[in-house]
């Protein structure tokens, strides 16, 4: 949502996701007719969720942020905002997969078929965006990435703002071959997960798919364990570098969007926040 920028296209999308997500998740499963009203009425009932137990926090987190944002940081507490919104994507996550289970053990071997072709078509995109063969056009295109996500808070960036980030981006230990691999092997447990459910019951289901969400969210491979905290660490410091020279009017529009976006939410969550 935030990645939308505009309020209006904030409180449009958030009120839109259900059906978006609806449609999104077809893409990859190509459901049946009685597939479909499971999965809107599961996606219904995690925004109902959603909006009642998640905005609140959410619009408190904005709060905190526009209180922060003034000052200069430190990685570890760049590090530490990044924690805090994983704990949430985790909560999220689970909330939203268990109730699927039920869907899960009626996919057919044609739909699980459809996923992994949708999967190779993905990586085939993921390859194009980020493994150009040409390291010049790699370079630029991460350099783009990342000007555009931190114009996203701060406004426009300086050239020497502009030039910080192109070194950090080229010193940076992100590596995408060992991304895309890992990628991989999360997509080919997703199938095996997905293949073993018509055999499990409820219950067995239920564990299977819960296994599925903590292995997606944190990798059970010690190597990509290191390089993930490794990058991280790395980020962080970078963002914090970053934020720490921008001039007091980019800080000014970050609380200002941070504003715009925290009343965005309170618009959508329940009216004890209106």
């Amino acid at each position: 949502m935030v990645g939308l920028g505009g309020c209006s296209s904030v409180r449009l999308a958030y009120g839109q996701a259900p059906s978006a997500s609806y449609w999104w998740l077809d893409g990859y499963l190509d459901f049946t007719e009685p597939q479909t009203l499971q999965v809107r009425s599961h996606l219904t009932a995690f925004f109902d969720w959603h909006r009642a137990t998640q905005l609140p926090d959410h619009v408190d987190l904005l709060m905190q942020a526009r209180g922060e944002v003034l000052q200069n940081t430190t990685p570890a507490q760049v590090c530490g905002w990044v924690e805090t919104v994983r704990t949430r994507l985790d909560t999220s996550l689970e909330r939203l997969l268990l109730p699927m289970t039920e869907v899960g053990r009626t996919l057919s071997p044609a739909q699980l078929q459809h996923l992994s072709r949708k999967f190779t078509k993905n990586n085939g995109e993921f390859t194009e965006e980020f493994l150009q063969p040409d390291r010049a056009r790699r370079h630029k295109a991460s350099v783009k990435r990342a000007v555009d996500r931190a114009e996203l808070l701060y406004g426009d960036l300086t050239r020497p703002q502009r030039d910080m980030l192109s070194e950090g981006v080229k010193n940076s230990p992100f590596n995408p071959e060992l991304w895309l691999s890992e990628r991989t092997s999360r997509q080919q447990d997703i199938l095996q997960t997905l293949r073993s459910l018509p055999a499990l019951d409820a219950v067995q289901a239920n564990a299977a798919l819960d296994g599925l969400a903590k292995r997606f969210l944190h990798s059970p491979r010690p190597a990509f364990q290191a390089y993930e905290r490794q990058l991280l660490d790395y980020n962080c410091a970078l963002a914090a570098q970053l934020h720490n020279g921008t001039s007091l009017v980019q800080r000014q529009e970050a609380v200002a969007r941070l504003k715009g976006w925290e009343d965005d939410l309170r618009a959508l969550a329940p009216a004890v926040l209106q």
